[in-house]
């Protein structure tokens, strides 16, 4: 994922740093954990970086919650697109049993833990695919990144810190 983030910020030169978090944040798979560790290797001071990077990864999921049904029924009508939209929607509900069994919490841990596939993104495609309640998926989703934010701030502002000054 470094290198991933080291492309990124390279392409995103000349613009600021924050523009840059608030960016890299918003992209699926990366997200506000790529976000962090972009803050902190761009020398953002941690609470303004925070705050970006929480909303720049907030920002896609109502959309994801309220038009990703309608977008891909539209995508699967096109015959070039269906296959594509399927695989997509066949990976997103591999990973269905987590939150299923349980739940709101099930959501919250699913996007709180900072593991490759999981996050708002694949959280907030799972909440809509799956019909869950929109109110109730915002609320996981969000008490899930709050978790993912606490890891990501001890993995990207607090463990360097702690390197630095031992």
């Amino acid at each position: 994922m470094s290198s991933l983030i080291s492309w990124l910020t390279g392409l995103l030169a000349g613009i600021p740093k924050e523009a840059v978090i608030f960016i890299v944040s918003m992209l699926p798979i990366i997200e506000l954990r790529g976000g962090l560790i972009a803050a902190s290797a761009l020398g953002v001071p941690y609470f303004r970086a925070l705050w970006i990077c929480m909303a720049g990864n907030i920002l896609p999921i109502p959309f994801i919650l309220w038009l990703l049904i309608p977008i891909f029924a539209w995508l699967k009508e096109k015959t070039r697109l269906k296959g594509v939209v399927e695989k997509l929607e066949a990976r997103t509900l591999s990973k269905k049993d987590r939150i299923q069994k349980y739940e709101f919490w099930g959501l919250v841990l699913f996007v709180g833990i900072p593991l490759p596939g999981t996050g708002a993104w694949t959280g907030s495609m799972l909440a809509a695919l799956l019909g869950l309640e929109r109110k109730k998926a915002v609320i996981a989703i969000a008490l899930g990144l709050c978790m993912a934010a606490a890891i990501m701030s001890f993995l990207s502002y607090g463990l360097p810190w702690i390197i630095r000054n031992i």
